[in-house]
Parts: structure tokens; sequence; C-alpha cells
């Protein structure tokens, strides 16, 4: 006997309030190991920068990723006009992490 095909099942997305405000990111460090990558978002703001979100992924997750941001790049560079990179932050020293 042939299993017939489940149907796809729906997942709701909750977006909790403390999230839903979002957090603003102008510094990023990626680093990674054989299992994970590990995303470090950070506000910069003299005299110090602070982590203001940290994501976690698998590298296939990753893979994906990255696919999807560089194709909402290409739709908005179409719809909205080139992306200029922005500069590398200026620093007087070394960027690094400090104990609380």
């Amino acid at each position: 006997m042939v299993e017939q095909p489940k149907p796809p099942q729906e997942i709701k997305i909750r977006l909790p309030d403390e999230i839903k405000r979002g957090a603003y990111c102008n510094l990023m460090i990626v680093a990674h190991t054989k299992e994970e990558f590990i995303m470090d978002f950070i506000l910069a703001s003299l005299p110090e920068a602070i982590v203001t979100s940290r994501v976690i992924m698998s590298p296939g997750h990753m893979k994906r990723t990255v696919s999807a941001l560089q194709e909402n790049l290409r739709k908005y560079e179409r719809e909205i006009g080139k992306i200029e990179p922005a500069p590398e932050p200026v620093t007087r020293g070394k960027i690094g992490f400090v104990k609380p």
C-alpha cells in the first residue's frame, strides 16, 4: 500500500511585543564553527558598543538566509535604486568583547 503525502501544515508565527519594536544595528560580527554561524548585531555608539541581538543558525539555514538577503537586495535595487555600501566604521582602537 502506497502512503499518501500529508498536506502541508500551517505554522502560526507570534511576534512578542519586546521583539516587535526591533533593534537597530550599525555593526555586525560573524563567527562560525562546523555546526553553526553566530551573528552578533551591534549598536556602536561611542564610548561603547552594545550587542542588541544574537542570532545562531545552522550552516544550511545560513545559506538559505544569505540567498534570501541577496534576492531582496536585487529587488530593492531594481525597484528603488542602487545601494552604495556604507563605509567601515572609524575606530580609534580594537573592537572586542568585554566581560560584564
